[in-house]
């Protein structure tokens, strides 16, 4: 049987010691949607939002996040990231977020995109909420994790 890491010889949660792993090039890859009216998806597109360029600051807000993680989550490491990249991409029915979240280390970066996207959503969600208030946030999830 597998010993856990994760938790203490008394099962207490633990912070797992990475320090003997190799660093390795990882990148991990998440996405999340929100839906929203069409008439909100409207005032996105002509940019006629009171509080701005939604997708923009959505963007910058994931990237801030992403960076951010293991301040948040309370087990994570924090990371030497390299890079982090959020798309959104409004649709019909939404927007779609996408991260990218690269770094060169010794654990995995798929909190950090996970994190990105969530917090972009959320950004969305909070710049939109006065003229919208049916908006569901769903479908976030890990893509991808890879190592070299």
């Amino acid at each position: 049987m597998n010993e856990l890491t994760h938790t203490d010889a008394r099962g207490k949660a633990n912070m797992v010691d990475v320090g003997q792993k190799p660093d390795q090039v990882r990148q991990a890859i998440a996405e999340g949607f929100i839906r929203m009216k069409p008439a909100t998806v409207q005032l996105i597109k002509d940019n006629m939002m009171k509080k701005g360029d939604v997708l923009t600051v959505a963007e910058i807000a994931g990237i801030q996040a992403g960076k951010k993680t293991s301040e948040l989550i309370p087990l994570c490491h924090p990371l030497a990231i390299t890079k982090i990249a959020i798309e959104t991409t409004l649709g019909d029915a939404g927007v779609h977020v996408k991260s990218t979240a690269r770094c060169t280390g010794k654990t995995g970066i798929e909190m950090e995109a996970l994190t990105a996207v969530s917090v972009a959503l959320l950004t969305i969600y909070d710049m939109c909420k006065a003229v919208d208030q049916q908006m569901v946030i769903e479908h976030v999830r890990l893509v991808e994790k890879t190592k070299v």
